[in-house]
């Protein structure tokens, strides 16, 4: 149990890196250049990963990464950066909240993990949370940004369980590397092309710069790569009802949005989602002695059998 609250841990530092990478683009990035704003994200956060990591795409993983840097990376980020600019912190952040149920349907279709009773009770407790966060009465909430915000949820969740069926055996830190890479690379000749010269930067956007590239890009996407290898693609999922409660704080606290007994309320709920969804070493151990369609990892020898 110790070591699966460790892996709900680590992959816990994604989507709190996330809920304060909306504060940060809403407050210090330019609103008018979303291709750049994910390139720049994107781009640097690969390279330097690449250098920790210095290894290429083989054989499969040459295509697997260009289709999973599109998803997770390139139509993603920029998703978020326009969510990040039509709406408050605390809403931006809220509506990614929907992804645990997302992620349970497709990791079912995909790569065969059925939600338990304590996964889909767990995401219908933090739905009813994310109900209270996001309609709270305080002002009008904008259509565009909702569905953009809920655009970036869809293909972020389906990229991600991609990336958990396709990184079986792969090494976690090179793959998220070169995910971030040819996203960024994608996205780079899009943005000349589209948006011009690049944003002129100052001291406080260069800062926020080095935040969204180095915690909420390089570090947060590994710790979610390695938490979708080691846990239920449903507890994952329930882990990152941790963006919204940090985009909630953050906009409270920092952005002067206002916190209502209501949001509150959705607040409990959407933390006692996340307790009630947290994995049983069963199921950790399925998932890490498992391959993604149900095969045996790589060096992980079959349980033994009566008589052998």
């Amino acid at each position: 149990m110790e070591a699966n609250i460790r892996w709900v841990a680590l992959t816990a530092v994604a989507p709190v890196a996330w809920g304060a990478n909306y504060y940060v683009t809403h407050a210090f990035l330019s609103p008018d250049k979303p291709l750049y704003g994910a390139a720049l994200r994107a781009l640097p956060a690969g390279l330097a990963l690449l250098a920790l990591r210095r290894r290429r795409p083989r054989g499969a993983w040459w295509w697997r990464a260009a289709v999973l840097g599109l998803l997770n990376v390139s139509v993603f980020f920029v998703l978020v950066y326009m969510a990040s600019q039509l709406l408050p912190t605390s809403t931006a952040s809220t509506v990614m909240a929907v992804s645990p149920v997302a992620m349970m349907l497709m990791a079912w279709a995909l790569v065969s993990e059925r939600p338990g009773a304590a996964h889909l009770a767990g995401a219908a407790l933090g739905l009813g949370g994310v109900y209270l966060m996001l309609f709270r009465g305080t002002g009008a909430v904008s259509p565009p940004g909702v569905l953009v915000s809920a655009s970036a949820m869809l293909v972020s969740s389906f990229g991600h369980i991609l990336a958990k069926r396709w990184n079986a055996g792969a090494d976690v830190l090179a793959s998220t590397a070169w995910q971030l890479t040819a996203g960024g690379l994608l996205l780079l000749p899009v943005a000349v092309a589209a948006e011009g010269p690049p944003p002129a930067l100052d001291a406080p956007a260069l800062l926020a710069y080095c935040y969204v590239t180095l915690i909420a890009t390089a570090l947060a996407f590994t710790a979610w790569f390695v938490g979708l290898r080691r846990l239920p693609a449903g507890t994952v999922g329930l882990v990152g009802l941790l963006n919204p409660i940090t985009g909630v704080l953050l906009g409270t606290a920092v952005a002067g949005e206002t916190l209502t007994l209501q949001q509150t309320c959705g607040l409990a709920l959407v933390l006692a989602g996340v307790v009630l969804g947290r994995p049983s070493r069963a199921a950790t151990s399925a998932v890490t002695m498992r391959g993604p369609s149900g095969s045996r990892a790589p060096g992980v020898a079959p349980p033994c059998r009566p008589g052998s």
